[in-house]
């Protein structure tokens, strides 16, 4: 584990601390996207709703969802900056992606 760990500090730059509150940041955006998942697609889709429109919606609405509780719980722990630098650049790179085509 403490190898796993320090790999995390010395690829991200950050102390032990904020590489502790990277992870529980990720955590607690993983744990709250799982918990709103059901409720939300239930509100957004009928019951009977086919499972490619459920998985489509799931995308379209989940993924920035889970951007978003991710940027909120690092800014609450004190580390807005570094998961604004990592959403900028997986910005970059689907724009370059998009670019592309």
């Amino acid at each position: 584990m403490k190898a796993t760990l320090q790999r995390m500090q010395e690829r991200w730059r950050l102390t032990l601390w904020r590489t502790v509150a990277v992870l529980v940041a990720f955590s607690l955006a993983g744990t709250s996207t799982v918990l709103v998942k059901a409720p939300l697609i239930a509100f957004l889709l009928p019951p009977d709703a086919q499972r490619w429109v459920q998985w489509t919606v799931y995308l379209v609405v989940m993924v920035p969802m889970y951007h978003l509780f991710l940027i909120g719980y690092g800014t609450l722990l004190g580390q807005f900056d570094f998961f604004w630098q990592r959403m900028q650049a997986v910005g970059r790179l689907f724009g370059k992606r998009a670019a592309a085509r």
